[in-house]
């Protein structure tokens, strides 16, 4: 299967660094994604909602996660312990409508591989292709205080205009903003704060003080 083959070739030496294991993972995201695309839409839609299941029992199950992210299970122990989780799944998925193949492919590929601790990172990737898919962007804004509904409006209205997402996805609070706001959308940032204009300001007088002298 196309998936096997692509995310058979990230299966690297361990002992790798965590900027290493992200690379990694972006891989069998990709791959996982590629292969989703190439059936229908349909069937990316199905693995986003398979793998926000997965996402969600590992957060929620300690046992699971703990499963996942254990490096000293044989194989034999790590595919036993997927078939249970199948079925874990299978039985938490909505209307019993049983997890994909692409899904159960992923994460045999992962198990076979000794990646299992990779899923989450997997799973965060193939989100952001899916958001990139459906034109959205992850903004984030961050305030001083709670943004009030009218100027989160008239924020989420000037995003939606600029194609940079439907709504502000996340909000922040950070009091050391001092006031204003930071947008956070894609590679990209607006820095309206406070903060930032002090910042400019004492940054200027450090290079005044530094000519007089």
């Amino acid at each position: 299967m196309l998936l096997s083959i692509a995310a058979r070739s990230a299966a690297v030496a361990p002992g790798l660094g965590r900027r290493a294991a992200s690379a990694i993972a972006l891989k069998y995201s990709n791959a996982v994604y590629g292969a989703a695309i190439k059936q229908s839409p349909q069937a990316l839609n199905k693995l986003h909602a398979d793998l926000a299941l997965v996402a969600n029992t590992i957060s929620t199950q300690p046992e699971v996660s703990a499963f996942l992210s254990n490096p000293t299970l044989s194989a034999s122990e790590r595919a036993s312990a997927l078939a249970k989780f199948f079925a874990k799944l299978d039985s938490a998925a909505p209307k019993k409508d049983a997890i994909s193949d692409t899904t159960k492919n992923l994460l045999s590929v992962l198990s076979e591989n000794g990646r299992l601790g990779e899923t989450q990172g997997v799973i965060e990737g193939f989100n952001e292709l899916v958001a990139q898919y459906r034109g959205e962007l992850d903004v984030i804004v961050t305030s001083a205080t709670p943004l009030a509904k009218d100027i989160l409006s008239r924020l989420e209205t000037a995003l939606k205009a600029s194609q940079a997402g439907q709504k502000a996805k996340t909000l922040k609070v950070n009091p050391s903003v001092l006031g204003g706001i930071i947008v956070d959308f894609g590679d990209k940032t607006i820095d309206l704060s406070v903060q930032s204009r002090v910042t400019k300001l004492n940054n200027a007088l450090q290079r005044m003080c530094l000519l007089k002298k």
